[in-house]
Parts: structure tokens; sequence; C-alpha cells
């Protein structure tokens, strides 16, 4: 697949589960903006069957490279990003996986046991990314339990392999001038914001500046009830020009790790 093909793939998979994510690029769009991505990011466990290498195979199939390695030390978390070599217009990919030695005896077997449920086929890298939750129907019992460790942890156990979110390249919006101008348009149509860290992660002297929407909920059949549980969220991101005049193409870790906030079932009020 080339990169159209697979970005086109992950928006439809990632906004049924987000629907606020069309109803706000449908937004931007009726006044007359155009809508570029800044980034796609993806979440995983360190098992080497499913790890960063492995969810970042369509991607460097299709002409991407590695650019930067990210720690994330309260959470345990350790992340890569992706450029295409030569699309510039191409969105990045950001990937993170959970450092599961980092966390209880028990942590570490539950997902052990979840991805020693997957099959040869289930375990594709060319495809991990577009497949979902591939292990058995989830237990809220097991939820609550990995929650109390990582909300990471919880939220991968229900959704699976998939985008967790998208970003939108507010430097290529032609309406808006600043991420607080799209902040406050946001908040007038009623969507949420995270506000850990403040509404606004980053600063221009970091040479970016990142927000999002809370999650939306969508309803999960656990093995013993219904429940309404965090899918994926919208992120919206304003790069600055360093020195040299170029716009900054990385990522900052301590933006990032309250943007991951996004998809707490306990959100900051």
């Amino acid at each position: 697949m080339n990169t159209t093909q697979i970005f086109d793939k992950l928006w439809a998979e990632y906004t049924e589960r987000t629907p606020s994510a069309q109803k706000i690029k449908d937004l931007f769009l009726n006044k007359g903006n155009e809508v570029y991505n800044d980034h796609v990011a993806f979440r995983t466990f360190d098992d080497e069957r499913v790890d960063i290498a492995s969810l970042a195979k369509p991607f460097l199939e299709a002409g991407y490279e590695e650019k930067g390695d990210y720690i994330f030390e309260a959470k345990k978390l350790y992340a890569k990003h992706f450029e295409h070599k030569t699309d510039k217009n191409a969105p990045r990919v950001f990937i993170s996986q959970l450092k599961t030695k980092e966390f209880s005896k028990k942590l570490q077997e539950t997902v052990s046991k979840l991805i020693s449920q997957l099959s040869k086929d289930d375990l594709n890298p060319s495809d991990l990314v577009f497949k979902g939750r591939l292990w058995e129907q989830p237990s809220l019992k097991i939820y609550k339990e990995l929650q109390k460790e990582s909300e990471y942890a919880a939220w991968l156990y229900v959704n699976g392999f998939c985008s967790n979110h998208f970003t939108v390249d507010v430097n290529k919006l032609s309406t808006f001038n600043s991420l607080q101008e799209v902040n406050e348009f946001l908040k007038e149509n009623n969507f949420k914001m995270n506000s850990s860290g403040g509404e606004i992660k980053g600063t221009p002297e970091q040479f970016l500046e990142q927000s999002s929407i809370l999650a939306d909920r969508i309803p999960v059949v656990f093995q013993e009830e219904t429940k309404e549980i965090t899918s994926c969220y919208y992120e919206f991101a304003f790069r600055h020009p360093m020195k040299d005049g170029e716009l900054y193409s990385g990522f900052i870790a301590k933006s990032a790790d309250k943007i991951f906030e996004s998809t707490d079932m306990n959100p900051q009020k």
C-alpha cells in the first residue's frame, strides 16, 4: 500500500471509533480550510511480536524512516517517530510501547497471555496496525486490574492495534492563526479539551504547541457487561520555525506525556 491508501484506511477505521474527529474535520472544512494531518499515533506493548518495529513495518515499506526516540519515565513508555523520506506532506508516524518489565509480574503475565492467543496470520506486521483487538472478548475484571497499574495498558487491552489519534496540522489551516484560536473554536462547538498540564502543551520556545479533545467513549461488550470506555481522540499541533527557518519536526516528551491522558477513564474535570 502507498501512503494515501494506508492513511485513508486508517482514517476510515479511526472515525468509526471517534465520531468527534469527523465532526471537527467537517467544521474546519465548512469554514473554508483544507485539513492536513500532522501525525498519526499508535500504541503497543514491548513484546517483539507486536512492538514498535512490528507496527512500523507498513510505513517503512511505504518509504518512511526513523527520526527520533523518546522515553516517558512516569508512564513507563518508549516511543519512536517516523517521517517519509521524500514526501514532506506525508503525516509523521508516532509509535509508543509499554515497558512491561517495569510493571508487576501479573501485568506482564496478562500481556504475554493476550499476545500468545494470536496466530501467525494475526501477527503479520504488514497489516497489524489495521487489525484492532485480536484477542478474546475482554473481561471487565482484567480491564480494571490493568487500569490500576496503567491507563495505557487498559486502553490497549480494549482497543487493540489501531490509530490512537490523528492530528490536525494547524499551520495549514487557512482561517486560524494560532492553536489558541482553534481551541476556542472547538469549545464554542461543545468539545471538551484535555486540560492536563494546561489546554496547550508546549511553547513557541520549544517550537511545538499541542492540544487535544478528550477521547470519545464507545460501548464495549465485556464478558461481564457492556460498558462505555474511551476510544480515541483528535489532536491539534502548531509548529514553530527554528533558527534555520525550518519548522520543528519532532516531539516533546513532556507534552506528549500529558496528551496521552486524553484517553484516561477518569479525566481531569
